[in-house]
């Protein structure tokens, strides 16, 4: 790779964890509102299996197996899943980063 090109490889990916530091800010707000939306409900199933009679020792099995607890915590995995991507992205991207500075100060020393 020429110099320019490293210099404009290094551009891209600057721009890239620009973009997923930004996007990781989204992310994390669905994140937290998925969580908010799960607890919630979970609470409110685990009130109704408490009025009911349900055993204690049952209630979180219950409550955990009920169709829309349940799509609830997949969702709020789901999203904990798209935070740890970007967590991962950003890393990919600063080591990206590291490898094309070196590469690029290697170029100017002459190779």
């Amino acid at each position: 790779m020429s110099g320019q090109d490293l210099m404009e490889s290094m551009r891209e990916q600057r721009r890239l964890l620009i973009d997923t530091v930004t996007a990781m800010k989204h992310v994390g707000r669905q994140k937290a509102k998925a969580e908010n939306v799960y607890r919630k409900e979970l609470c409110k199933k685990i009130l109704i299996e408490r009025d009911r009679g349900t055993p204690v020792t049952i209630i979180s099995d219950v409550c955990r197996g009920d169709e829309k607890i349940a799509d609830l915590k997949m969702e709020r995995d789901i999203k904990e899943t798209d935070y740890e991507v970007c967590e991962h992205m950003i890393n990919a991207c600063k080591l990206e980063i590291r490898i094309l500075e070196n590469e690029i100060t290697q170029e100017r020393q002459g190779g």
